[in-house]
């Protein structure tokens, strides 16, 4: 009989303030089961990094990839946070001096091949040679990574094309994929051949696995919140005779030694590097989601320059804090940490009417939010550039809008998703400007 442990985590988002206690749990895990003899694997599911975070911003996440080497992790899938919120160039090379392989099945350079630091599976073996085989996949954002520089495939049709190869290599398949539930419970029904689900992306938990088919799917949530394990028994054939997954609760976790200044010098590490002098305000510039504030008008300005479009919206909880005096790149991040982009729509003056009376809704207004790339609380009020009301009149330019002519809106990415504008923009085609995130913009303002 043989034991394999596969621990596994997913979608920490650089909540570093939890990674002391999961670095120490999985060392000493990792040693307690090498001392009995048997196998550990670990994995990370993606999503790993976050640039809400000033070390992980400081860094452009390879300070993130070195809390990875300390554990020995085996191999990684890469999220959407490593994949679209870092530049070609960024992603490229931040895998430098990782001491694991990089699994993504589906992420290719333009010219079809895959990057040099990319695998799409791996055979690892174990002490006792059952051969275990593992095949990674990431979400399906395709239009943004060609934006980025990159070739992504459909994630179903990738997994198609390996999965009767590497059955046919290992005993074990596992899949680490940054798809989501939904997709992780399909697979499990159409791919009997996959052992092991490891999943992300939607920041699901399940507590003791969930069981389709041939497959145990394993998930650990968010921000480190949980550490999953997944546990085989093989019997001498190498079939599977047994599996068995459950969650640990970090909070649950035994205590770290000097934990609060172990987290902190990880805040206090990227604070340092991010002095980089931006500006120096001659007038505090306040910051308020229920009021139209001169510097929630001054972004909105500059994303409606930086698209070169006709008018621009945005939300003001977009910004969470004031600025004033010496401004720098951390200040930047504090007040902006969003990874956003900005995004151009074509609309006629009819659906920009639609879309400007739909911001009016208080509910909409108040709506409290999480995820779609916000890391604030609150929506807050609509601001405008280029759009001004006289009466019962909405202006383009100082001119009442056109019902047939077309005009170009720059506003926030997260609202062309189908959260919010669920009537117009959705149908949308949508012109994304990546890599540079809102603070970039921000940034560029100040310093023309």
């Amino acid at each position: 009989m043989e034991t394999i442990h596969i621990y596994h985590t997913n979608d920490i988002h650089s909540h570093l303030e939890n990674w002391p206690r999961i670095r120490q749990f999985l060392k000493k895990e990792k040693e307690r089961h090498q001392q009995t003899g048997d196998q550990v694997f670990l994995f990370d599911i993606g999503d790993f990094i976050d640039r809400w975070h000033p070390y992980t911003e400081a860094t452009l996440g390879k300070g993130n990839i070195e809390f990875l080497n300390e554990c020995q992790y085996n191999a990684v899938a890469i999220g959407n946070n490593e994949g679209v919120n870092l530049a070609h160039d960024d992603l490229n090379h931040l895998y430098d001096h990782a001491k694991f392989d990089i699994l993504t099945a589906n992420l290719f350079q333009k010219n079809g091949n895959y990057p040099d630091w990319i695998k799409p599976y791996m055979v690892y073996q174990t002490a006792q040679g059952t051969k275990v085989g593992v095949i990674g996949l990431t979400a399906y954002f395709a239009h943004l990574y060609e934006l980025l520089g990159w070739k992504l495939t459909e994630p179903f049709s990738e997994l198609k094309k390996w999965i009767q190869p590497l059955r046919k290599m290992a005993d074990v398949v596992i899949l680490l994929s940054h798809l989501g539930i939904h997709d992780d419970e399909r697979i499990a029904a159409e791919f009997p051949e996959i052992d092991v689900i490891l999943g992300a992306h939607t920041h699901h938990h399940l507590d003791i696995g969930k069981r389709i088919g041939n497959s145990i799917i394993g998930a650990a949530g968010k921000y480190g919140h949980y550490v999953g394990h997944v546990t085989l028994t093989l019997n001498n054939q190498k079939q599977i005779t047994a599996k068995n997954a459950l969650l640990y609760v970090e909070k649950d976790l035994p205590s770290v030694e000097n934990e609060d200044e172990i987290v902190h010098s990880f805040l206090d590490k990227g604070r340092e590097m991010l002095q980089n002098h931006v500006i120096t305000l001659k007038q505090p510039l306040e910051s308020d989601p229920f009021r139209e504030t001169e510097l929630a008008l001054i972004l909105c300005r500059a994303i409606r320059e930086w698209c070169n479009a006709d008018c621009a919206m945005l939300n003001a909880g977009l910004l969470l804090g004031p600025l004033a005096n010496e401004v720098t790149d951390y200040d930047l991040l504090s007040i902006c940490p969003h990874p956003i982009n900005p995004c151009v729509v074509d609309l006629t003056g009819k659906e920009l009417l639609e879309i400007i009376s739909e911001t009016k809704d208080q509910n909409l207004v108040k709506k409290h939010i999480k995820g779609l790339g916000f890391r604030g609380s609150v929506l807050g009020i609509f601001v405008f550039d280029q759009i001004s009301f006289v009466q019962d009149k909405v202006l383009i330019h100082g001119e009442e809008v056109n019902l047939e002519k077309n005009y170009t809106l720059a506003l926030p990415d997260m609202f062309t998703f189908g959260h919010f504008f669920k009537n117009v923009l959705p149908h949308k085609e949508k012109n994304y400007f990546l890599p540079e995130f809102l603070r970039d913009i921000l940034k560029w303002k100040f310093q023309m």
